[in-house]
């Protein structure tokens, strides 16, 4: 939805008295992002919103860092808020700056990320003129912002600001665009603060419904195949101990989806890993074998659901949310839960036990199908036949010698699912990676806003060479502002996504997937020179021998930022695969290979 403050949907302040202090528009927004305890802004000026740039250079509070495209902010803004949980902010001018925001924009409404975005505009006596660098970016973000603010006036920013902080970190957390005319900018007004926040229809619910919660509860003690189905959700409401506490209470088992990796330890022996289309035989057939799910901010995604009419046709479903649009949307909830997942796993593990009387019941026939499938089905990967690095043993040596405190970014495609598999995660905010939009480009930049978030932790940024050349210019950024990340390119010399589905249901016909960057003399463009120029310690591995020491050597560098060209197989696939368009039920039962096979659609 979109408001225009002019029209009075943030009320005006109170009046003026002799001790509020009169500032401009531009003074305004800097001062609120002081009062909010904003600390770290990414953004890139221009014309519209140069007043802001102004005082924003003298404020002691904001630490600003200057990005080299409005996407880079966008990605920086979402690892910032992803690895810390704190709201990301990003920044930009009117026209194309605003519009190069609005892929990360798109990416953290899909995943749940927490963003304020400000953008300057034209004069509000030219809006609609196509004045230079117009464009109505409220418009275009409507569909994906949870809401957005068009400011004309200066005595409207503070209370613009300090809803937009509100919105986009309650309820289910999303990103809000807080669009600002530059007369608005430029003008004085009385700034008082704090302001008064006038929301109408926007209350998120987050105390569940008692009788919901006592269904739940006894569907969870009557189950004979139970498994928790955890999402992001579980991630963004900081719900992961309650998380624990109600697993080790029902005994049940736990699957983890690609934006919950973390949520629940690899370690736990109740932990089968991640369902889906890349997920383990374990993890898939819990689900499509069970007679419960309880789904736990998930949403029901086509890759982990498969063809959805096919999905688990034996289970009850119980669905928690946070947000009332997701209940029910894909699969219809036997008992559908709005709340806030925190306050819920406590109230459903409070009535689970005072429906069981604290002892949980035998589920050991559903856990030895399990654990034999787990015998059986154990993650691998083929070694190579070409003499290239294995990409999965580059990745596995990254997460073992970082360790479980290190924050890891991904791009997207084989290396995202791939570092998903092969890294164990062991606490929440570890994992970063675009998991609805798919964005590629997403890496670096969301590492370089995580490592501000959590400067004292180790960030890999782990991208595939295609990947990288979306957005590998924020390396200046992070050289510059001494944002020591690491860089792992899972160099295959190709669009390696795209390419696997090219062998697999194309007959190999390999159309526009090869990039040039790695096998051969020819490698455009040298990874390695290219980081050099922009301030790195580059390095560039092709034996398995070395791998280790390079790690080791990213570890020990502290002082610039870090990218480790690692050349490895084009033929390296991504398996378990689950077919799109088909049931879960046709499982790839292979460990260390697969045959291609003809994909099945509806």
């Amino acid at each position: 939805m979109s408001t225009d403050t002019a029209a009075a949907a943030i009320p005006r302040p109170p009046a003026r008295t002799a001790s509020t202090p009169v500032l401009t528009g531009a003074e305004a927004v800097v001062r609120s992002l002081d009062l909010l305890g904003v600390t770290d802004v990414f953004g890139l000026p221009g014309g519209a919103i140069m007043p802001v740039y102004d005082p924003l250079m003298d404020d002691e509070s904001v630490r600003h860092i200057l990005v080299r495209h409005e996407q880079g902010a966008g990605h920086a803004a979402e690892g910032f808020a992803a690895a810390s949980g704190r709201v990301g902010v990003a920044i930009a001018t009117s026209g194309p700056g605003a519009t190069n925001l609005v892929t990360a924009i798109a990416d953290a409404y899909m995943d749940s990320v927490p963003i304020v975005c400000i953008t300057g505009q034209v004069f509000s006596t030219l809006m609609g003129t196509d004045a230079f660098q117009e464009a109505d970016i409220v418009g275009i973000t409507m569909p994906i912002t949870k809401h957005s603010f068009l400011v004309k006036r200066a005595e409207d920013i503070p209370g613009a600001i300090a809803a937009a902080f509100e919105i986009a970190s309650t309820g289910r957390p999303g990103p809000v665009l807080v669009d600002i005319t530059k007369d608005a900018q430029q003008a004085e007004a009385p700034f008082v603060w704090p302001p008064r926040i006038d929301l109408p229809g926007y209350r998120p619910v987050t105390k569940a419904h008692g009788k919901q919660i006592q269904a739940a509860a006894q569907l969870i003690a009557e189950s004979k195949k139970p498994v928790l189905y955890v999402g992001g959700g579980v991630v963004r409401a900081r719900a992961a101990e309650e998380l624990r506490t109600l697993a080790e209470s029902t005994g049940a088992p736990v699957v983890t989806t690609l934006m919950a990796r973390g949520a629940f330890p690899d370690s736990h022996t109740q932990h089968l890993g991640m369902p889906g289309m890349h997920g383990t035989v374990p993890a898939v057939l819990a689900l499509q074998e069970s007679d419960l799910i309880v789904a736990l901010g998930a949403r029901f995604d086509d890759r982990v659901t498969g063809k959805a009419s096919q999905f688990a046709p034996h289970a009850k479903v119980v669905h928690v949310d946070i947000d009332p649009a997701e209940i029910s949307k894909i699969r219809t909830a036997d008992v559908p839960i709005v709340g806030d997942l925190k306050d819920v796993l406590v109230d459903l593990d409070a009535a689970f036990r005072a429906v069981t009387g604290g002892t949980a019941p035998d589920i050991s026939e559903w856990w030895s199908f399990l654990d034999g499938l787990r015998d059986e089905f154990p993650l691998g990967y083929t070694p190579t036949t070409d003499g290239l690095l294995a990409p999965q043993h580059v990745i596995q040596r990254i997460g073992e010698l970082t360790g479980p405190e290190g924050i890891y970014a991904a791009g997207v495609g084989q290396h995202q699912m791939w570092a998903a598999q092969f890294i164990k995660y062991e606490r929440p905010n570890a994992w970063l990676n675009s998991g609805g939009a798919g964005t590629m480009g997403y890496a670096v930049p969301a590492a370089m806003g995580a490592k501000v978030a959590e400067p004292d932790r180790v960030v890999w940024a782990i991208d595939g060479d295609g990947c990288f050349q979306m957005t590998n210019q924020e390396l200046a950024t992070c050289a510059i502002n001494n944002i020591p990340i690491k860089v792992a390119i899972i160099n295959n010399s190709s669009l390696g996504m795209v390419r696997q589905w090219q062998t697999l249901f194309f007959d190999g016909r390999h159309s526009n997937t090869d990039l040039n960057t790695g096998h051969g003399t020819v490698r455009i463009p040298d990874f390695v020179k290219l980081a050099e120029a922009y301030g790195c310690l580059a390095l560039r591995v092709e034996k398995a021998e070395d791998v280790d020491a390079a790690i080791k050597t990213a570890l020990e560098t502290n002082d610039r930022p870090v990218v480790i060209d690692f050349v490895v197989s084009a033929d390296a696939m991504v398996w378990p695969m689950v077919p799109q368009g088909v049931s879960n039920s046709y499982v790839q039962y292979a460990r260390d290979h697969s045959p291609a096979f003809a994909e099945q659609e509806d």
